[in-house]
């Protein structure tokens, strides 16, 4: 703990500011919040002031070290992994997900496919701790997530629809962002259709901003309330139980399909990898 402490900064500076990115997260929202006037992207002044010393960056290194690690019953690094660029090649991998993967045959996101390349590469059983636990900064998944994705800082979202199947889960994702369910009758415009809108003292998104959606849909984030980094998958879930509709299972193509779309709306604008968030 003393060891972290003392080399503090210059770890952030060093994962904020690496060879692939020009700037590291916080300049990279800073540059939004300079060009246009956004409620959602202010809303937190302690947040602004905190990210240079996000704590998702020790988690990020945590990631690099489990990433480069030969492991699991085929004692092999995820190097060995293709995640839509080539084996072992990360840099703006994450920014064009999720995508159409020919070993498997489907659409994956980043989740998924990790799951996939501890399963198939590393030869992980699924119900290995290493790969079954997916939330909370003190998970593989997590700390993995976020090295893979901190690699993307700064690149814009530019998920492929080049794939008949990459078209259709962007298609299904619009349709179940915009699909009234459940006892309270929510679909995902009913928060994110319109700027000002509130839940408590959080100000929403707008999904139709497209400088306030790259930040909304910028995981993994660390976020203050739960003092944990958190996925896209985890918030997908988090949204259907606050609309009161059935719970999202995790890594479905329903999830998938949603993640799709949402990045699709995000298309050209930067990453912040990693963020922080209420």
């Amino acid at each position: 703990m003393l060891k972290k402490a003392l080399l503090a900064i210059p770890v952030a500076l060093a994962l904020g500011a690496t060879a692939h990115a020009e700037k590291p997260p916080e300049e990279v929202l800073q540059g939004l919040i300079d060009s246009i006037d956004s409620r959602y992207l202010t809303q937190s002044e302690m947040n602004l002031m905190m990210m240079p010393d996000n704590p998702a960056l020790w988690v990020g290194m945590d990631g690099e070290d489990l990433f480069h690690t030969p492991r699991g019953p085929n004692n092999v690094s995820m190097e060995a992994c293709d995640f839509g660029k080539g084996p072992g090649v990360l840099e703006g991998a994450y920014v064009e997900m999720p995508r159409y993967f020919d070993d498997t045959g489907k659409v994956m996101d980043l989740e998924t496919r990790i799951v996939h390349c501890m399963t198939e590469v590393q030869g992980f059983a699924a119900d290995d701790p290493a790969v079954r636990q997916r939330h909370g900064s003190g998970s593989d998944h997590m700390k993995i997530q976020t090295y893979i994705a901190m690699q993307s800082n700064g690149m814009e979202w530019n998920n492929p629809l080049d794939h008949p199947l990459e078209k259709a889960m962007r298609d299904a994702g619009q349709v179940l962002f915009a699909r009234r369910a459940g006892m309270s009758d929510f679909n995902c415009y009913a928060c994110h259709g319109q700027s000002g809108k509130q839940v408590r003292a959080s100000v929403l998104p707008n999904a139709n901003v497209p400088e306030d959606w790259t930040k909304a849909i910028s995981w993994p984030a660390h976020r203050v309330g739960h003092d944990n980094v958190r996925s896209s998958q985890h918030r997908v879930r988090g949204c259907y139980y606050q609309m009161r509709q059935a719970g999202m299972l995790a890594g479905s193509d329903a999830s998938i399909a949603l993640i799709s779309y949402w990045t699709d709306m995000a298309r050209g604008q930067p990453a912040i990898l990693p963020d922080m968030k209420r």
